[in-house]
């Protein structure tokens, strides 16, 4: 990550929105998760939850890739890490997607709505948000765990 520096507490990238966008945007965000002094489980719990989203934004948000970028913005915040995708694609209103029934046979569940339940099951926070000016905002928090 030689072009980004950490000194600060926020830093922000913007990328294309394409599946090969996604490499990048694991590097950006696990470094971030890193510097913040998350654990290795929570690292890869941000990682997931990160290409889980903008996986989505690309194929949901923007209906495909190279329509449009994803704003990344990681705040490293005493022991937690907030992390802000911004894109500016189909609106997005999670309240309209129901929560899975993940006891149900695979052949028996309805498609989609898996890739939210798992944001919401890695994070400490996810937060939802929609603007005409500021588009879709996801806000995802991981905190450090503690130990007593």
């Amino acid at each position: 990550m030689g072009d980004v520096s950490f000194s600060s507490s926020t830093v922000m990238r913007t990328f294309p929105g394409q599946f090969d966008s996604l490499v990048k945007i694991s590097e950006f965000v696990t470094h971030a998760a890193t510097v913040a002094g998350l654990g290795s489980t929570a690292v890869y719990a941000v990682e997931m939850a990160v290409d889980e989203a903008c996986t989505n934004i690309i194929e949901h948000a923007y209906g495909g890739e190279g329509r449009g970028t994803i704003e990344c913005m990681c705040q490293i915040d005493d022991g937690e890490l907030t992390v802000t995708l911004r894109d500016h694609g189909c609106p997005f209103d999670p309240s309209s997607v129901p929560d899975p029934d993940i006891e149900a046979r695979l052949e028996d569940r309805e498609e989609g709505g898996l890739g939210l339940y798992l944001i919401r099951k890695l994070m400490d926070e996810v937060h939802f948000e929609f603007t005409s000016d500021a588009g879709n905002v996801l806000t995802i928090v991981k905190r450090r765990e503690t130990t007593l």
